[in-house]
């Protein structure tokens, strides 16, 4: 069993000396360290068991055959899903100017050959214990950044993200010459929900329909909530013909939807608009955007319960 409860821990041991890397693993082990141990004999062979097995923490000679300690490090640390892995150095000289050019490379921490059980159990255990502070950290961030661009209601993303997807994708399109569409949903007579059911019913519908929304499209396709009643899916590489099938698609899907409880033989329609680049219209973002909500305008005058396209198309 390892200290760091409730984590699986794996530490590299790369010396070149077989023996050194014995004594080390069984001083680490005798002290329940880490959870699994893994060596190598140089750096060629450290660096594929750091892109096969996800490493918490590496003890690393300095002087080794092929490549040595600083070179392997600078390999490592140019490889961004690696770069956060913690190094311990293993020298067998005090050489103040070695150790300064380590430190500069993002090495934690020395160990001096020969060193003591003692020294090494502790100094492998702060940098592990640092190492499991940081990836929290990291956790606690990705979370937080997920939560800014989440409405919690329906889980989709918000209109926040929603720009920065639209502005990522256009210009890819424009670059690469590809396709973009954009589709807007609208709830068919959401008020009429509320005032007749209250709003605890309204947002049953609002969270039902976004999950049929997003599950009627890509894994690398974008679901947004726009505001109150309105969804918008951001559609790469899809044509205007494409996004018609997946615009009337979700519109028959959300209309077969049955409901339960108070809203039990209540049948919800959707209206939609949608719009892609490029079109006759749309040379911005806000062409985009402001075609699409043009579309879904058509739709609700035209009786709701449809799926309206570009004006030029009528």
């Amino acid at each position: 069993m390892s200290d760091n409860k409730g984590m699986e821990t794996n530490i590299l041991v790369i010396d070149d000396s077989e023996s050194v890397r014995k004594e080390i693993i069984q001083t680490l082990k005798s002290h329940s360290v880490a959870t699994y141990f893994h060596e190598a004999s140089d750096g060629i062979e450290g660096l594929k068991v750091l892109l096969d097995i996800k490493i918490n923490l590496v003890l690393c000679d300095v002087e080794m055959p092929r490549l040595d300690g600083f070179r392997f490090l600078s390999m490592v640390r140019a490889r961004d899903e690696l770069k956060c892995i913690p190094f311990i150095m293993l020298t067998a000289k005090e050489d103040q100017e070695s150790k300064m050019r380590g430190f500069e490379l993002g090495v934690a921490d020395y160990i001096t050959k020969p060193f003591g059980p003692g020294e090494l159990v502790a100094r492998v255990k702060v940098h592990l214990q640092i190492k499991k502070l940081q990836d929290e950290l990291i956790k606690a961030n990705e979370l937080l950044l997920e939560m800014s661009y989440t409405d919690h209601l329906t889980g989709l993303y918000n209109r926040r993200y929603l720009m920065e997807v639209l502005e990522r994708e256009y210009s890819r399109a424009q670059r690469t010459g590809g396709v973009l569409s954009l589709l807007i949903l609208d709830i068919d007579h959401f008020k009429e929900v509320n005032d007749r059911f209250g709003h605890q019913e309204g947002d049953a519908v609002l969270a039902r329909t976004a999950s049929i929304f997003s599950n009627e499209l890509r894994g690398y396709d974008t679901a947004v909530r726009f505001g109150g009643d309105e969804y918008v899916a951001v559609l790469p590489d899809t044509s205007l013909n494409d996004a018609t099938a997946v615009a009337e698609r979700i519109r028959k899907s959300v209309g077969d939807n049955t409901f339960g409880g108070r809203l039990k033989g209540e049948r919800i329609t959707v209206s939609l608009g949608i719009a892609a680049y490029p079109g006759k219209e749309v040379e911005t973002i806000e062409d985009l955007v402001r075609e699409a909500d043009g579309a879904l305008y058509r739709a609700k005058a035209g009786g709701r319960n449809r799926t309206g396209g570009p004006l030029s198309l009528f």
